[in-house]
């Protein structure tokens, strides 16, 4: 019913220029009983719609919730539509695309619409959908010719016809031309003025007869009109020449001509021929012919000749474009006069289009377990050729679990039919082909690839049903003691199969501290040492399970036998080993040979030939008298025993077992040979017993030994260290290039008068090591006075403003006193060179912190005193010592650079601030040691503050005289000390 109705509607369908409008509202019908009979969903929009406009709500139309269209991955399917309406899921409505020109998109066709499906997946399903474009008034009535040209007789008579080109007006309808206007009348008129139909031939009639000598030409307007809102025309404009007279137009054999062509014939080709006659005579029985078709691609595929009639192809003609052309053929005599006709051109179908196979959605990917008519993919099957040649039959290769099943309209689905294993076949290469009844039968396949996607259907399989394994006892922890193996047939994560260890219990604890599995590779491994004496074997279960979901599992028994091994020695259970007294056998001397002494018993907790117990007679006090049985350890004589036997007999026996190797144990059975007890306790009282030596106590005698070792060794280390690292900075101070220090005679005096010291200070004067400048570094002094240094010098800058305050007044107590003239020696009688030649003369110059050096004056850099003899090379040592003692003291304290000076003394800083040493005088071959005279100290210092009073200020004489001695804190506590004595 179905095939009918469609075929119904196809008929119809036709060329605009042989359709009535009966035809047309009969097709529409037709098109919406066809829609309603498939459940077909149909929408009416104009065209030339802006983009994005709402053409309708497909989900509320279809009745499908908004979730299944995004689910179903809905789209829109069509060939030749779907650049004009888009799918909007979210919102499940339909969308202009692109504008919509119903003139560009239905150019032959008055009823113009749209055609897709709507395609969902899981489950497959298809809906048909119809857009019909209505026309709107957008395009105005057109002339191909801007300009007509007619030649007609002043003859004419009345009544006579003239047709006009018409107008051709794009749109359809009430907007297409209706009607032709025609200025001036007074001379023409129009005949067809009233009438719609466009392919109707435009006639203008004569209503006056001419005259050629008023009127030689005439110019008339063309005007048609349409019918839309707003309304608009088009003009052409028609130029009437007037010519003599000529009676008869000419006249065609018939008014309507039919022929018929087949599709695709070559160029050339004779339709048909028109044949039109004209009563006059001469040149006005001369005809001309034309086609005068103005609407329509009739001049893309005709083309008559003038003078014969004949109509031509000249173009390839497709019954699938046009299955009809109606030609409008005129016959114009030399007269001017006219006469048309028509010929209709019909179509003939060939097979020349094969079945156009479109796949409109397919899934690549099908699970195994996809239930029976599951839909993998849908087929639209299209032969534009038209009767049997457009009749398709579709077919796919057999022995394959799948259907191929037609639906309506050239729709097909595949669909599975039977159940699906992917162990079986992992994917299939589905061929379908469909041909049509056309003669010679034309056909086009397509080939689908079909992946079958695995699902967990195969639980793991074991190689055997039950393992059985074993261990020997003894075993190292974590050892593997066998691999189980399963197979899943599933693919990737499907197949993965782990392995696990099955909760049980052996003996009432967990099977897991016996044994573990490894996951991945199923290896057993022994979680604990086992002895075959507790356990000897044990059963579990293992369990492998894969990596779907949800996961396949299997079970196998497992059972681990423990062998015995040869590690446990035979143990005597008689006679029975005391250490804390003597059991001996009696043997009376009247025992006859083959007397059972006694019976060793021994056992062996091992099992197999490791429990088999042999027994031998290892020592024996007398070998000659007594004997072991190697299978019972029964002790007996071998002889008689005599008077001369001794009374204590000492036997070792060793009992041994079978194993490889093999392990024994020793039994000492005591045998008394006397006849009564008394003699026997006498006699045993002094039996030598085994002593058990008490091994912790000499561990702990080793231990203690080991310890005191140790610590003397660690103390004799630390002595030899300390001693090294006091040797090794006493000559890196002598290997240095720090001068040799001068030996200073206590009590000694210059014989500048610049002062004295009364008593002995060590100060050192060294260099430092690393940037090998002589530098000068003042230490701790040898009494009770320190040179503090301030780090922010602000304290000792005040102490030297105050020890200057003091230094200027000439009543100071702290000034220094000239040297007692009484131990003042001439030049000639000092011991020792003075001057610049001095031998132990040391030059001493500093750095301060602007990088320039000071250089004292001559009292710096040489002595001008007597010297005694130079000191010994122990008194060197011992100075040496005493001055890097000093050394490590100052540098703590005075800081690093130059030695925290620069901070405290002026680049005028001389020698002179070091107190001198040079005090006490010990005069070479005499016992006599020159010490100064309090009384006259007194003296000279009462002379030298006259002196200094009648002296003009320091400042005054500063720049003449030579820079002097300052005294330092240590000499002015001394000289105030000496003051009050």
């Amino acid at each position: 019913m179905l095939k009918s109705v469609y075929e119904t509607c196809w008929k119809l369908r036709g060329n605009r220029s042989d359709r009535t409008m009966n035809q047309r509202v009969l097709l529409f019908v037709c098109l919406v009983s066809l829609a309603s009979v498939l459940g077909q969903v149909s929408y009416s929009i104009p065209e030339e719609m802006p983009k994005g406009s709402l053409v309708g709500n497909i989900a509320q139309d279809l009745g499908l919730e908004m979730k299944r269209l995004i689910s179903g991955k809905a789209k829109i399917y069509s060939r030749n539509s779907g650049e004009y309406v888009e799918l909007n899921r979210e919102r499940g409505v339909l969308l202009v695309k692109e504008r919509i020109d119903r003139e560009a998109l239905c150019a032959e066709t008055a009823l113009c619409a749209l055609h897709f499906q709507i395609i969902l997946e899981n489950p497959m399903e298809h809906y048909t959908v119809n857009i019909q474009i209505t026309d709107i008034n957008d395009n105005a009535p057109a002339f191909k010719k801007a300009k007509m040209n007619f030649k007609i007789s002043e003859s004419a008579i009345i009544g006579s016809k003239f047709v006009l080109a018409t107008a051709e007006d794009l749109d359809s309808d009430i907007n297409a031309v209706q009607r032709y206007e025609l200025k001036p009348t007074n001379i023409f008129s129009l005949t067809s003025q009233n009438s719609p139909d466009v392919n109707k031939n435009v006639e203008m009639v004569l209503q006056k007869p001419l005259d050629r000598e008023k009127e030689e030409q005439i110019s008339l307007v063309l005007t048609a009109v349409d019918g839309g809102e707003p309304q608009m025309s088009g003009t052409m404009m028609i130029v009437v020449t007037v010519l003599d007279a000529n009676d008869n137009a000419p006249v065609f054999t018939q008014q309507t001509y039919k022929a018929t062509v087949t599709e695709n014939s070559p160029k050339g080709t004779v339709v048909a021929a028109v044949t039109a006659s004209d009563a006059d005579h001469g040149s006005n029985s001369r005809i001309t012919y034309s086609i005068t078709n103005t609407v329509g691609n009739v001049g893309e595929y005709f083309d008559i000749d003038k003078e014969k009639g004949e109509v031509i192809l000249i173009n390839n003609i497709d019954y699938e474009k046009s299955i009809s052309f109606q030609i409008n053929i005129g016959a114009t005599d030399d007269g001017g006069l006219t006469n048309s006709c028509k010929l209709i051109v019909d179509i003939q179908d060939i097979n020349d289009n094969e079945p156009e196979i479109n796949i409109m959605s397919k899934s690549n990917i099908i699970p195994e377990n996809a239930k029976l008519s599951t839909v993998v993919t849908m087929i639209h099957v299209e032969d534009l050729d038209s009767g049997n040649n457009g009749k398709v039959q579709c077919l796919m290769n057999e022995n394959i679990p799948f259907l191929l099943k037609s639906t309506i309209n050239n729709f097909y689905s595949l669909q599975t039919d039977s159940e699906l294993d992917r162990e079986k076949a992992s994917g299939y290469n589905i061929t379908v082909t469909c041909s049509d009844e056309g003669v010679p039968s034309l056909s086009s396949s397509v080939t689908l690839t079909l992946q079958i996607s695995d699902v967990n259907d195969n639980a793991p399989v074991f190689e055997r049903s039950s393992y059985e394994a074993y261990i020997v006892e003894n075993n190292t922890p974590g050892v593997s003691i066998f691999t189980v193996k399963a197979t899943d047939a599933d693919w990737k994560q499907n197949a993965r199969v782990s392995y696990i260890l099955e909760d049980s219990s052996v003996n009432g604890v967990p099977v897991s501290s016996y044994v573990s599995v490894s996951a991945d590779s199923g290896v057993i491994h022994a979680v604990r040492s086992f002895d075959y004496e507790q356990i000897k074997d044990f059963r579990f279960c293992v369990k492998a399970q894969d990596g779907g979901s949800p996961p396949l599992s299997s079970n196998v028994t497992v059972k681990i036998q423990i062998q015995d091994q040869n590690d446990n020695p035979p143990q005597v259970l008689y006679p029975v080993q005391t250490a804390g007294s003597v059991v001996a056998e009696m043997v009376p001397r009247s025992a006859d040979v083959g007397y059972l002494v006694t019976k060793v018993v021994a056992v062996d907790v091992d099992s197999g030939q490791n429990a088999w117990l042999s027994y031998k007679l290892q020592k024996a006090t007398d070998r000659a008298l007594f004997e072991v049985g190697s299978q019972n350890g029964e002790i007996r004589t071998v002889r008689q025993v005599t008077e001369k036997d001794l009374l204590k007999q000492r036997l070792t026996v060793i009992v041994e077992d079978n194993g490889q190797p093999s392990r024994s144990a020793t039994v000492i059975v005591n045998v008394a040979v006397a006849d009564s007890f008394p003699e026997v306790l006498s006699e045993f009282t002094d039996f030598p017993h085994d002593k058990d030596y008490n091994d912790n106590l000499t561990f702990y005698l080793v231990l203690a030994l080991a310890v005191v070792s140790f610590l003397f060794i660690t103390c004799l280390v630390v002595i030899i260290s300390v001693k090294i690292y006091r040797w090794r900075q006493s000559r890196i101070l002598y290997h240095s290039s720090l001068p040799v220090i001068p030996y200073y005679p206590p009590r000694y005096s210059d014989t500048l008068g610049t002062g004295t010291l009364p008593h002995t200070y060590n100060y050192e004067v060294c260099r430092t090591t690393d940037s090998r400048k002589s530098d000068c570094k003042f230490g701790r002094a040898g009494s009770q006075n320190v040179l503090i240094m301030d780090p922010s010098s602000t304290g000792t800058m005040q102490r030297m403003q105050r020890e200057k305050s003091i230094l200027d007044e000439p009543d100071s107590p702290l000034e220094q006193k000239p040297p007692n003239n009484d131990w003042r020696f001439t030049q000639g009688q000092r011991p020792g060179p003075s001057g610049p030649h001095m031998p132990y003369g040391t030059h001493i110059r500093w750095t301060p912190k602007n990088g320039t050096r000071a250089t004292g004056g001559p009292e710096v850099a040489m002595g001008t005193g007597p010297w005694p003899q130079p000191p010994t090379e122990a008194e060197q040592l011992q100075a040496l010592m005493a001055a890097a003692n000093e050394v490590s003291e100052a540098t703590a304290t005075l800081g690093p650079g130059t030695m925290g000076l620069s901070t405290r003394y002026s680049p005028q800083f001389t020698l002179q601030h070091v107190p001198d040493y040079r005090q006490n005088v010990y005069i070479p071959g005499s016992t006599a040691t020159l010490t100064s005279n309090p009384q006259q100290q007194q003296q000279q210092a009462t002379a030298q503050q006259a002196a200094q009073q009648a002296l003009p200020p320091p400042q005054a004489s500063a720049q003449s005289e030579p820079p002097k001695a300052v005294q330092t804190p240590a000499s002015k506590k001394k000289s105030t000390k000496k003051e009050k004595k």
